[in-house]
């Protein structure tokens, strides 16, 4: 597989026909009818890129910076759950690819790998953590703890997620975490480590008994005053919410739908992105997307309309199925080839020069004809 993959797609192919059925489903699928599934990567499409010609992009300067931190390429690791049943070394072969790609992670709150694992693995790497808002705040406030004292650089708050989004596939496959895996994060004692479906998804069953549904920007308010790490939110779609977010003195935003898997019929994340990118204009917030990204003139369309960095989800899982740790770094490798190649193309040599002017949005097919 490493010696014929050359776009992200070959990723997926093959994961499609070699992961057990249980996982498949689990990472593949979206919410409901997955009509916002499908237009995460269709929206993309929908896209148009206007060129400049006749400029010396023999040199290219694809670097930016994401809170301060230097990164060579504005592509990182999304966070994703459970990613043993990916590969048995999970987590921390993804760590590891990101950290040798000079890239960084945002490891899931979910993860099979500990906090502390992935911090070992990846000790000069880039990482920051995900968290989720346990009805327990002890349990939230230990997680951000050990996450500090692991050397995290940062908290991305999930914030779209107080009750979890109905997953068909999960319902009829009454998805479990596969022994002998378990959430790393969570001791044995508490019960909080185990996913297991009895008459529906397990993670359906686990959500509801102990995530807050109560979420609010009070609970935002409350995480600053145990941690001095900055707080991103991940998971906005509209710009009243930026604002409130810039109100609140936050250090960024993703805008993020989950991957399509809560509430269907929102829009993609690279159609949301322009509104908030403007909303947040001026601020200081940075402005991060994950969602449909799978191709380097996909990165280059989101820094055009207004991101600082994407961050990709399954194609990392695709990856890490195909060769562990060389495959999430062959999946790195090849975006950021393309973008490289696309920054040529568009006749652009570094970051502040990828513009809205590059990006028009497909005018409408008229099939009928009646004018």
């Amino acid at each position: 597989m490493m010696d014929v993959a050359v776009c992200l797609q070959d990723f997926e192919d093959f994961a499609t026909t070699y992961l057990p059925k249980n996982a498949l489903d689990y990472y593949r699928s979206g919410a409901n009818d997955e009509q916002t599934l499908d237009d995460n990567r269709e929206a993309f499409k929908r896209l148009r890129l206007y060129p400049r010609i006749l400029r010396d992009v023999s040199k290219r300067d694809m670097s930016t910076t994401v809170l301060g931190q230097r990164l060579p390429y504005p592509i990182a690791i999304a966070p994703t759950a459970m990613q043993r049943m990916a590969h048995p070394d999970g987590e921390v072969a993804t760590a590891r690819a990101s950290t040798s790609m000079g890239t960084g992670m945002i490891l899931s709150s979910w993860s099979t790998r500990s906090i502390e694992e992935v911090a070992e693995a990846s000790r000069n790497g880039l990482r920051w953590f995900q968290l989720y808002v346990y009805r327990d705040r002890d349990v939230t406030r230990d997680l951000v703890k050990r996450a500090e004292k692991a050397g995290y650089k940062a908290i991305f708050v999930t914030v779209d997620t107080p009750m979890l989004g109905k997953r068909l596939a999960d319902m009829r496959n009454k998805f479990s975490l596969p022994e002998p895996y378990r959430l790393a994060n969570f001791t044995i004692k508490t019960n909080r480590g185990g996913v297991q479906g009895s008459s529906s998804s397990g993670l359906s069953e686990y959500v509801a008994s102990l995530i807050d549904p109560s979420l609010s920007w009070k609970h935002i308010e409350w995480l600053k005053t145990i941690t001095s790490l900055p707080i991103i939110l991940k998971g906005v779609l509209t710009a009243e919410d930026a604002r409130e977010a810039a109100a609140h003195n936050l250090a960024g935003v993703v805008v993020s739908n989950h991957g399509a898997r809560q509430l269907d019929g929102v829009p993609s994340t690279i159609d949301a992105l322009p509104e908030v990118a403007d909303a947040l204009k001026g601020t200081g917030l940075e402005v991060y997307l994950d969602g449909g990204v799978r191709t380097g003139t996909d990165v280059l369309k989101a820094i055009a309309l207004g991101a600082r960095a994407v961050f990709v989800g399954r194609p990392a899982l695709w990856a890490l199925t195909c060769n562990g740790e060389a495959g999430v770094k062959r999946m790195l490798e090849i975006l950021k080839d393309e973008f490289s190649l696309a920054m040529a193309l568009t006749g652009t040599t570094s970051i502040s020069e990828i513009t809205r002017r590059l990006v028009r949005r497909q005018p409408p097919s008229y099939t009928s004809s009646k004018l």
